[in-house]
């Protein structure tokens, strides 16, 4: 029978990845688990701004305003779950193609666990989420839970 001890969630902050922060908070509380909770902002946000031309300046800029955006988002979704204060909750922000980053989170952590979101946002975001958690479970090689 599956024990986790770690967590991996995966999020865009839609209502879907709610649903699997939800899921695996249940979980990361019956059984005293870790929980990673964890924002890819994709790569092509950044390389469209050196498409624009703009200056590493105006892209560093860029980069930590996003950065502090995904961190503060990372925190009002943790603040909308009370139960999240009875499980310890680790958050953290990288940079990349969202299912490669997921999978190398869940490595270089020890996951034993990916709960993900099976849609994500709106429009062609939802569908791209879609395939990000079919990348993350044809790659994982942790149990995935995908919830809707």
């Amino acid at each position: 029978m599956l024990t986790p001890t770690k967590i991996l969630v995966p999020t865009d902050f839609s209502e879907y990845s709610d649903r699997a922060l939800a899921q695996a908070l249940d979980i990361a509380k019956q059984y005293k688990s870790k929980v990673f909770l964890l924002h890819v902002v994709h790569e092509h946000v950044y390389s469209s701004a050196f498409d624009l031309a703009l200056s590493e300046e105006a892209v560093r800029q860029i980069k930590d305003d996003t950065r502090a955006w995904a961190e503060e988002s990372l925190k009002k979704q943790l603040d909308s779950f009370p139960e999240a204060k009875e499980v310890e909750v680790v958050t953290n922000v990288r940079e990349g193609i969202p299912y490669e980053e997921i999978l190398k989170e869940g490595k270089e952590k020890g996951i034993d666990l990916i709960v993900i979101a099976s849609l994500g946002r709106t429009g062609i975001a939802k569908y791209l989420m879609g395939g990000v958690a079919r990348n993350v479970l044809k790659g994982s090689k942790c149990p995935v839970l995908l919830t809707k």
